[in-house]
């Protein structure tokens, strides 16, 4: 029974049982064994899918840019990937930003609280506030300069560098794009071959996500149960970032699809459901690739020559979910501060969200040094940032499935624009 079901229902199941667990070991007693002897196998889940993360990457762009006939389409597609991704991003950060001036959560927060988890998430911050003071101190170029790596070996270890990755791949493809097949044609084949390899890892990799998201949430719920007056003295701030990334998963990316590919909004969520559920997971839009990709060459029929190129890319610039989160987080702390933002500090959150969501690397936790600058932008104090922590991880993996849902939406627009996409669109 359990290995006819579906790879959607297996991870469903496992989501259910995971929190189950954690709940019930909490309130048994038994937060240690959960700790030392469930967690560690969701871990493990997670670093299965980060250890294809680069390999996959890397392959794969290389493979989509040399199966481009020409250096034309290259750069027509690369413009087209660009710009659907920033104008995505810009919506997704001024709805972020009208739906906080209308909701207004900061003016609600106890001052108890904020003194509480200042002093209680005190040390993190300042190791937080010291790498943002080192990224302050930086040319306002650093992050085109830090895109190219000097050593492509020692940012293939590292999958913070991952736009490095993709740098590299990016100019391995387009020199195999401009030299004669009779040369690359050797290499070619071999990129294809080794894609096949790596999709197949991937497979028996998912053959364990059940098991892992069971895990991971179980592990989730035993670290956050102790700290119940946290969710509720951010409740409306929870509400707020939830409500702003739930309305873009069921309303802004269907709408565009519905308009621009002609593909129902019911269908299109159910083909990139099973991504949304490991990036909830995961909290990784790097780990949760190989499943994007999976879900949107199978169920949205977008060309494996598409998906190769722009998905890759998405996972490191476009940060549609992070970028929302990022704007209504910073709008909640100036309203605890008692700052009252000028429409030009908005605009400066706006831009510099939409330039921070370009470095913000697909991995869990990577958004919270890049909210530091957006705060640093316009003048707020970094220490609210001890007010959000608490309830970061559950909106972390929340704004993560939001990011691969605009990955996924991105490739199909790309592939609908250039007639690579084929499918019989839904009736529903």
């Amino acid at each position: 029974m359990w290995k006819k079901l579906p790879l959607i229902w297996k991870i469903l199941i496992g989501m259910v049982l995971g929190m189950v667990w954690g709940l019930v070991s909490h309130a048994l007693g038994w937060d240690d064994f959960t700790t030392n002897w469930v967690k560690p196998w969701g871990t493990i889940f997670l670093n299965l899918l980060k250890l294809v993360a680069v390999p996959l990457i890397f392959v794969s762009l290389v493979s989509g840019i040399a199966s481009l006939t020409n250096i034309t389409k290259l750069s027509r597609i690369g413009l087209k990937t660009l710009v659907l991704y920033i104008i995505t991003t810009m919506v997704a950060i001024s709805f972020g930003l009208v739906l906080v001036s209308v909701i207004k959560p900061g003016n609600t927060f106890p001052e108890e609280k904020k003194i509480e988890f200042q002093q209680k998430f005190a040390p993190h911050l300042e190791e937080k506030k010291s790498v943002a003071e080192q990224e302050k101190e930086k040319s306002p170029l650093h992050f085109i300069v830090d895109m190219v790596p000097e050593n492509v070996i020692k940012a293939a270890s590292d999958n913070s560098k991952m736009l490095q990755v993709i740098f590299f791949a990016i100019f391995f493809g387009i020199g195999m794009v401009l030299l004669p097949e009779e040369k690359v044609g050797t290499v070619k084949k071999f990129f294809e071959g080794l894609n096949e390899i790596i999709l197949k890892i991937i497979d028996i990799f998912m053959g364990f996500a059940p098991y892992g998201v069971f895990a991971l949430l179980a592990g989730l719920i035993v670290d956050f149960s102790g700290d119940v007056a946290l969710f509720k003295a951010l409740g409306l701030y929870f509400i707020t970032v939830t409500v702003g990334l739930i309305m873009l998963i069921l309303f802004f990316y269907p709408t565009l699809m519905r308009i621009f590919v002609g593909i129902s909004p019911l269908a299109f969520l159910k083909a990139v459901l099973p991504a949304q559920m490991v990036a909830f997971s995961t909290s990784s839009s790097a780990a949760t690739l190989p499943v994007t990709k999976r879900q949107v060459e199978n169920e949205l029929k977008v060309h494996p020559e598409i998906s190769n190129f722009v998905l890759p890319i998405g996972v490191t610039i476009n940060m549609d979910g992070t970028s929302c989160y990022q704007a209504i987080a910073a709008v909640f702390i100036a309203e605890v501060f008692g700052v009252d933002l000028t429409f030009g500090q908005m605009l400066i959150i706006l831009l510099t969200a939409l330039l921070a969501s370009i470095g913000s690397p697909g991995v869990p936790g990577g958004s919270i040094v890049m909210l530091i600058i957006v705060l640093s932008s316009v003048g707020l104090p970094v220490e609210g940032l001890a007010l959000i922590l608490g309830v970061d991880r559950p909106l972390d993996m929340l704004r993560t499935a939001v990011n691969v849902t605009g990955d996924s939406t991105v490739a199909s627009l790309v592939a609908k624009s250039e007639g690579m996409i084929n499918h019989t669109p839904s009736r529903t």
